[in-house]
């Protein structure tokens, strides 16, 4: 009995001790476990107050719903966790909004059919952001809906200043679409910034064109003026025709004095020429002198149609008959 009771004791007295043992190894691996917990909550509470920034977004913290700070620059930034503080991001790229076609009047009250277009964009101010946040609850789509709307009445004040001749023309030089871009915006910038938030960077005209009615009645002045045009060309080409004909009458007219007078003076020279050649004649054969003076008397009154009847012995035509001095009666005369 004894042995029994003693094998019995060092059983029990083993037993205790590897029981013991066990617990030792058990201890430092709920510790473990525990510090892995604690470490993980650490990080998701970490994760959870860290807020990333990216380009081109600005990011709003709220506190139970009022905002309290704006995130511009990119990189990371802390908050308290949900629900404390809560982010909201707004997109800071520009966009583009068309007011769509619109029927418009014009100075001179012709009609014109008209489509402009605005690039705006969030600025990266704290106010402006907020301004657009509160404005339309950082939707973008609300956003170029009301821009669409400035856009529309704007177009429609705008072209008023401005005759239907400047706004389509074939000569680039007319055109006034520039200055008509410039009036829209300043007309909605500032509007749209101190009500929305937003920044205008450009407004510009998508499409012009005519109705049929300003179609019709564009190119039936187009049809006048360029009648108008014609007859003044026709006007100045006849005046100025008739400047070069009357220059070139005067001028022929002078030149035909001119002419007339020397002819004038070459005929006096040519008479006295003649003269004299028949005074030298005279002098050196006086009855040869007197035969061609009567050929010449003869040549000047007759022609092929006269018919005379005359006298033979009587001068110029006695020398028909008499034929000329004889040399020796010349010789005797002399």
């Amino acid at each position: 009995m004894s042995h029994e009771h003693t094998h019995m004791d060092a059983d029990h007295h083993d037993h205790d001790h590897h029981h013991h043992n066990d617990q030792a190894e058990a201890m430092p691996f709920r510790w473990y476990r525990v510090v892995i917990a604690v470490l993980v909550g650490l990080i998701i509470m970490v994760a959870a107050c860290l807020v990333q920034v990216r380009s081109g977004v600005a990011t709003i913290i709220t506190r139970f719903g009022s905002p309290t700070r704006v995130l511009i620059d990119p990189g990371l930034a802390f908050r308290l966790p949900i629900p404390f503080e809560t982010t909201i991001d707004v997109d800071l790229r520009a966009k583009s909004t068309s007011s769509g076609l619109q029927d418009v009047g014009t100075k001179d009250g012709l009609r014109v059919i008209a489509q402009a277009y605005a690039v705006w964009q969030v600025p990266a101010e704290p106010g402006a952001i907020e301004r657009f946040v509160r404005s339309v609850q950082n939707q973008p789509d609300q956003a170029a809906q009301q821009i669409r709307t400035f856009l529309g009445s704007s177009l429609e004040t705008a072209a008023s200043n401005f005759d239907l001749a400047s706004l389509i023309n074939p000569d680039p030089s007319k055109l006034q679409i520039l200055a008509l871009e410039t009036r829209l915006k300043d007309q909605i910038a500032q509007q749209l910034l101190d009500t929305y938030g937003l920044h205008v960077v450009n407004v510009g005209i998508e499409r012009l064109t005519l109705p049929a009615v300003t179609l019709d009645a564009t190119v039936d002045r187009m049809r006048a003026e360029r009648e108008t045009i014609a007859t003044e060309r026709t006007a100045v080409g006849k005046r100025q025709a008739a400047e070069i004909r009357s220059a070139a009458e005067r001028d022929a007219r002078v030149v035909q004095a001119d002419a007339s007078v020397k002819a004038a003076n070459i005929e006096a020279q040519s008479r006295v020429e003649a003269a004299r050649i028949y005074g030298s004649a005279y002098k050196s054969a006086p009855q040869l002198y007197d035969l061609l003076r009567s050929l010449d008397t003869l040549g000047s009154i007759v022609n092929s149609n006269t018919r005379l009847v005359l006298r033979t012995d009587a001068a110029p035509f006695r020398v028909l008959v008499d034929g000329p001095p004889s040399t020796a009666t010349a010789g005797g005369a002399q």
